[in-house]
């Protein structure tokens, strides 16, 4: 009832700029609406769009309301529902000047349009079901993409595949329900139409598939903003050259002088696909020294964020060597979830032998050269795929989407224990179907007013 409601007051026509904002070659002008052709008329020197196919494009001109032309203009057509929103649709693409773009939406405005509200063109693309609400809010993360693995997440939750999933489970869930249900019509003939046993196992399977489901999360947020990578170690490292070679620019100071990094320097860069956030932290050791020691706690923060620790050790003080690694094995024994990387940097600079210590979590490199670094790279990329990989796996990437997938686990979860402990079938059923509406929100099989309101605020206006 909600949903219909919401489709009938979508009776104007709305309009925005749908390129970013600022001058570029070209800018795209969206307008939509029920009366989306007849208002771009009302202001085109040029082919009746009215009277044209869908899915073509016109050369012609914007006009001013004198008769003047604004731009010469490309329009392009598409009639609902074969469209976006679903609805007929005109996308001007006009030069990019601002003064062009502000005065054809002032034009349309005038003209009959209203403007657009912030993911206004996509909400109307989930009420007219031409996208469902886990694909619409991939809209959003497709074009917030900053790497090739972002980008595979998106375009896979958009293509369907992460609803169809949620949607089968659901449907699980469903049939199950109609049988409690159908059990409760018969109640006064104490009929069981559903062999308890054989429930438990069923919800047993939807729980393992929507915990593995929820269980990538972790991962899917790193892909999305940038796998959390700190370099920690003791001052005088090479800490700071690590960084400015794995960046490709001097994005820190390098010094001789130990403690010269006193703050956590941030910067991110794409490797064999995976958007990197890498953390340059101060050294670590005892001081005395109040500046230092706020940033050694900053660089504890830094760890304690990171999915991966790269442990640089200064490979010219071969006294150290062993002490250090024998931190890095106590860390990861009390870090089991965190990856730490040993770096036996310098090496090339080492007075004495090494021994061949090259291995899944330390090798040698030496930061200044570059040596091993490539060695380095294949192995973040080892280790931000270790437990998912982007490219073989439905992975969960929004926080919305994890918290009714936690809240349908623990429905579920109590749906086991009353049937396992003979709880009456109507309170068994009422937490299955609290298990399946938090299921059916993600997808937007369920949803309200408020729900929508929330999701499509976070979008751009012109998407």
């Amino acid at each position: 009832m909600e949903q219909k409601e919401l489709i009938g007051s979508a009776v104007d026509t709305i309009v925005a700029v749908a390129t970013p904002p600022g001058t570029g070659g070209i800018a795209v002008v969206r307008l939509s609406g029920p009366d989306a052709l007849s208002i771009a008329d009302s202001v085109w020197r040029g082919k009746t769009l009215s009277e044209v196919t869908s899915h073509t494009a016109h050369l012609g001109e914007i006009l001013s309301e004198d008769g003047s032309p604004i731009d010469n203009a490309v329009a392009t057509v598409f009639r609902g529902p074969r469209s976006f929103t679903g609805e007929d649709t005109v996308e001007f693409s006009l030069h990019g000047s601002r003064w062009i773009q502000r005065a054809t939406v002032a034009r349309l405005t005038a003209a009959g349009a209203r403007a657009a509200t912030a993911g206004e063109f996509t909400r109307r693309a989930f009420l007219n079901k031409r996208l469902d609400l886990a694909q619409a809010e991939a809209v959003a993360d497709l074009i917030a993409a900053e790497s090739k693995a972002a980008h595979r997440l998106a375009m896979t939750q958009m293509s369907g595949s992460f609803s169809r999933k949620l949607e089968s489970l659901r449907e699980r869930l469903v049939e199950l329900a109609s049988l409690l249900e159908l059990e409760l019509d018969f109640s006064e003939e104490e009929v069981e139409f559903a062999d308890r046993s054989r429930l438990l196992s069923l919800i047993q399977e939807v729980l393992d598939q929507i915990e593995r489901l929820a269980s990538t999360y972790r991962a899917g947020k790193a892909f999305k903003e940038g796998v959390p990578v700190a370099i920690a170690g003791r001052p005088n490292a090479g800490k700071s050259t690590l960084l400015n070679r794995l960046l490709g620019e001097e994005r820190a100071i390098v010094s001789d002088i130990p403690g010269t990094t006193r703050d956590v320097i941030e910067d991110t860069r794409e490797i064999n696909g995976i958007l990197f956030r890498f953390f340059d932290t101060a050294g670590l050791r005892d001081t005395d020294d109040t500046v230092e020691r706020m940033g050694i706690d900053r660089a504890i923060g830094a760890i304690d964020r990171a999915a991966i620790v790269l442990w640089t050790i200064d490979a010219t003080d071969a006294a150290a060597i062993d002490a250090e690694l024998e931190k890095v094995r106590a860390r990861k024994e009390a870090n089991p979830d965190r990856t730490y990387i040993a770096l036996l940097n310098k090496s090339d600079l080492a007075e004495t032998e090494i021994e061949d210590t090259d291995s899944q979590d330390v090798i040698r490199i030496s930061a200044k050269s570059g040596a091993g670094c490539d060695r380095l790279e294949t192995m973040l990329g080892k280790a931000a795929t270790r437990e998912h990989d982007p490219e073989q796996e439905l992975i969960v990437t929004n926080e919305r989407h994890l918290a009714a997938m936690r809240d349908g686990v623990e429905a579920l979860h109590r749906v086991k224990d009353g049937l396992a402990t003979g709880l009456p079938t109507d309170l068994v059923a009422q937490d299955l179907r609290e298990a399946t509406r938090h299921l059916g929100a993600i997808t937007g099989a369920i949803t309200t007013p408020t729900l929508l309101a929330t999701i499509f605020s976070r979008f751009c206006i012109g998407k």
